[in-house]
């Protein structure tokens, strides 16, 4: 099993007939993909230079995009070429001269080493299957100094050992607990490490959406 081609797949049909994961509206400007809106707790500044893993229809950019202002710069990476077609449209249709797509995976960012300030992203990691990897890449292209902030969709205890195709591309199965997050984050290189925890309402073996936050020493 191809875990990546299925994502890939599947997101490529859902952006094709206009659907997203919460705004399933086929008159969206950008649909929604996200768990979360990592741009609202970035305290983006203007001038900053900003990257988003997986940036799909581009909405998380756009609003980036217009936080960093005309003196800023985003760069939203995507493996997926109908979303990277959507995101262009709409940046377009929004006018933005300071937002780009690039193709490319998480895993392996067509980007040069410590030129950003600020990577966000919005429930892509937990489909990633070389998590580490992801983390490594984001400490690379980070400028010392730079920073994380991450919505994403955790696990409120162990991961699974027995992964289904459909539920790991609708964010389930390849969700991971709190602390091995964390220790991704300390093996690559991160500081000042804050991840949310489970509300006490998840049950255990749920999954719950949490906002991760790190910085490059």
């Amino acid at each position: 099993m191809n875990l990546r081609e299925s994502v890939k797949r599947y997101y490529g049909e859902r952006i094709s007939k206009g659907e997203g994961c919460c705004d399933p509206s086929p008159a969206a400007l950008a649909p929604s993909f996200g768990c979360g809106e990592p741009t609202k707790f970035a305290e983006l500044k203007p001038g900053e230079r900003v990257l988003d893993l997986g940036s799909g229809a581009g909405l998380d950019c756009f609003r980036a995009a217009k936080a960093v202002g005309n003196k800023g710069y985003v760069i939203g990476v995507d493996m997926t070429p109908e979303m990277l077609k959507r995101a262009k449209q709409g940046a377009q249709k929004l006018s933005l001269h300071n937002v780009e797509f690039r193709e490319g995976f998480i895993e392996d960012l067509p980007v040069a080493a410590a030129s950003i300030d600020v990577v966000i992203s919005n429930c892509v990691i937990n489909l990633s299957t070389e998590k580490p990897k992801v983390f490594s890449e984001i400490h690379r292209i980070l400028k010392p100094g730079g920073h994380l902030i991450v919505s994403d969709i955790l696990r409120n205890g162990p991961g699974l050992t027995v992964i289904q195709e459909a539920a790991w591309c609708a964010c389930e199965d390849g969700a991971e607990p709190a602390e091995t997050y964390k220790q991704h984050l300390q093996t690559a290189g991160f500081a000042a490490i804050s991840i949310d925890p489970a509300a006490p309402e998840v049950m255990a073996g749920d999954t719950y959406s949490a906002l991760i936050h790190a910085a490059k020493p």
